[in-house]
This record gives structure tokens, C-alpha cells and sequence, in this order.
């Protein structure tokens, strides 16, 4: 897929990511928000495709995503492909406080957050019904409800976790909170959330993450 860039000198990069992965998407959705032109290799990280000698070649931690610039340099870990992609943006602040606050949340998603909500939908949705992995099921729900009512007491007294407008912090959170039910949690306790999750749809050129596969969605309802 490629897009339009905002302005001139960007060549088009290349970004190898699962497109059910709430990781991944931050990515396709901040470079379809800015414009840039990429195009998207599909790497089913779920089903070995990030194992293989290639992939691990060019990254020995073998997930996704990953993005590689034309001249081959290769960048991983989503939200410092997400600071890479905002710099010089509306999407990333300029002012050092402002900066360290939207870099604070995207720490606070990798460390308080995904670990719980991303873990949770994984366990429901891409392990059998009779994993052992389903025994932390309540553990990951409990630890993922602490994360999601810091975001609720936030919004409290502001509308985005970037800052006073939406930006990479925003697009961090949203990835795996916008489908935290596919891990068993109720958004609905979460008023604000729900309201801020609906503001980033709102948010020009967003678009959602693709659907999961019949069989994963089989496997989510069956929960």
C-alpha cells in the first residue's frame, strides 16, 4: 500500500508486520495518518514467519514490527518506530516537557498495558481452548483493568495522552485497548476510554485494524 507523502524527499520504506497485531498497526496507522508512502510485507510473526534465518537475520529478536529504510538500515520495537516515523510532525511535540510526557505513556503501554491486554487476547484468541497459558487468564484481566483505569483517571482532566491534541501516545494506547474485549475486558466500566477510543476514530485518515481470521474469531467467542 502506498500513499501520497507530505512533502518531498521521503522515499517510500518497507515495514514487515501482522496485521492483527495491535503492534504492528500503531505503525500503519501513524504512517497512513502522516501520508507516507510504505508498503507492508505481511509477516505472520504467529505461525513462524519472524523464526525464519532470513527474518532473523535482519532481526535477531525475530517479532514484528520491523521497519527498513531504502538504503537497508532496519529500525524495531513499535513506539520508537512510531517516534521515528512522528519526528517533524504534529504527532510528536516539539517541547521537551510535552515530549517526555507523550514518551511516558508509550513506556507506561509497553510496560503497564501490554503486557496485560495484548497477553490476554493472544491467550483467548491464537492458543487452543485447553492451553495451560489460559490459567493466567485472571491474573492478565486484573493487572489489565489497574492499566486501563490510569487511562480513565487521566482523561478525567485531558482529552489525549500526547498532550492538548492527539498524537503517537494516542496511537500507542489505541492499538490494544481498542480491542481489549478479544481478552475479556469490559470497555464499558471505562467510560472515558470508550469515549476517547471513539475521538481517535474520529482522527483524520485512521484506519481500523483488519479483521482477525475465522478461526481466531471462533476461538475469541467461544470464550
Amino acid at each position: 500500500m502506498e500513499c501520497a507523502p507530505p512533502g518531498g524527499g521521503q522515499g517510500t520504506i518497507s515495514v514487515y508486520g501482522m496485521s492483527t497485531s495491535g503492534n504492528c498497526h500503531k505503525v500503519r496507522l501513524l504512517l497512513e495518518q502522516t501520508g507516507r508512502p510504505y508498503r507492508w510485507i505481511e509477516t505472520d510473526s504467529a505461525n513462524g514467519a519472524t523464526r525464519t534465518p532470513e527474518y532473523l537475520a535482519k532481526n535477531p529478536n525475530g517479532r514484528v514490527p520491523m521497519l527498513e529504510l531504502e538504503d537497508g538500515r532496519l529500525l524495531v520495537e513499535s513506539n520508537a518506530i512510531l517516534c521515528y516515523l512522528a519526528e517533524g510532525t504534529d504527532y510528536l511535540p516539539d517541547e521537551p516537557w510535552q515530549r517526555a510526557q507523550a514518551l511516558s505513556w508509550m513506556f507506561f503501554e509497553q510496560y503497564s498495558h501490554e503486557p496485560y491486554i495484548a497477553v490476554a487476547r493472544f491467550i483467548r484468541g491464537w492458543t487452543p481452548l485447553d492451553s495451560p497459558r489460559r490459567a493466567d487468564l485472571p491474573r492478565l484481566i486484573e493487572r489489565g483493568e489497574q492499566a486501563l483505569a490510569v487511562m480513565e483517571k487521566h482523561l478525567q482532566s485531558a482529552p489525549w495522552f500526547t498532550g492538548p491534541a492527539y498524537g503517537v501516545a494516542d496511537i500507542a494506547l489505541f492499538a490494544y485497548t481498542d480491542c481489549a474485549a478479544d481478552g475479556g475486558f469490559d470497555l464499558s466500566r471505562f467510560p472515558l476510554v470508550s469515549r476517547w477510543l471513539a475521538r481517535v476514530r474520529e482522527t483524520a485518515g485512521f484506519v481500523p485494524m483488519p479483521d482477525v481470521s475465522a478461526e481466531i474469531a471462533a476461538r475469541l467467542a467461544s470464550n
